[in-house]
């Protein structure tokens, strides 16, 4: 997906996504399609965001925070499209791995996008949530054009989804602690041997 195309997906995606839904549920793509024209690109932004507003006390912090960021929003976004396809029985749909990972990316678009926030200190935060908030809408609107299930299912589908994500962006977060925890245990276990 070139430049123009992309801007023209995400504007079509966040200002009109009932008429963008099924535009994207009739195109046919793949997974590096994704994610090389259109994932790597916005969930640049919120990571560039955040190395911003973090270069301010460390610029190898800020590099830090800003890859980790960046590589956990490429992992979680298809771990997020695998919920959605997993989901879609439930709420008799059809389950299609890869118009679920439409859904999940397209759908994070808003989020994405405001992620820029991410600068501004202390508000910041709060403007990104509304993104993310908006993407829910989204999601909610491309369940039933992606996912084949009914109409009168998708609040629930939806609702389900959004629990799940919120689930594993929690247990996402932490990864950082756990990590940095570890390291500190190893580092502890080892001085004890000495």
């Amino acid at each position: 997906m070139d430049l123009a195309k992309l801007i023209e997906r995400a504007k079509g995606i966040c200002l009109s996504p009932k008429a963008e839904w099924p535009k994207i549920a009739a195109e046919t793509t793949d997974v590096k399609s994704l994610y090389v024209g259109y994932v790597v690109i916005l969930a640049a932004i919120p990571a560039l965001a955040k190395f911003v507003s973090t270069a301010r006390f460390s610029v190898t912090l800020a590099i830090g925070v800003a890859v980790f960021t960046y590589v956990l929003s490429l992992v979680a976004i298809y771990l997020f499209s695998l919920i959605i396809s997993a989901l879609a029985p439930t709420f008799d749909g059809t389950p299609s791995s890869i118009q679920a990972l439409k859904v999940a990316v397209y759908s994070a678009t808003p989020g994405w996008l405001a992620g820029i926030f991410n600068v501004i200190p202390w508000i910041g935060w709060l403007l990104s949530l509304g993104g993310a908030a908006y993407g829910v809408y989204v999601l909610y609107e491309g369940l039933n054009p992606l996912m084949r299930n009914p109409v009168e299912k998708s609040v629930g589908y939806a609702v389900l989804v959004v629990v799940c994500w919120i689930l594993l962006a929690t247990v996402i977060s932490m990864l950082p602690a756990a990590i940095l925890l570890g390291g500190v245990a190893m580092t502890g276990a080892s001085l004890f041997r000495m």
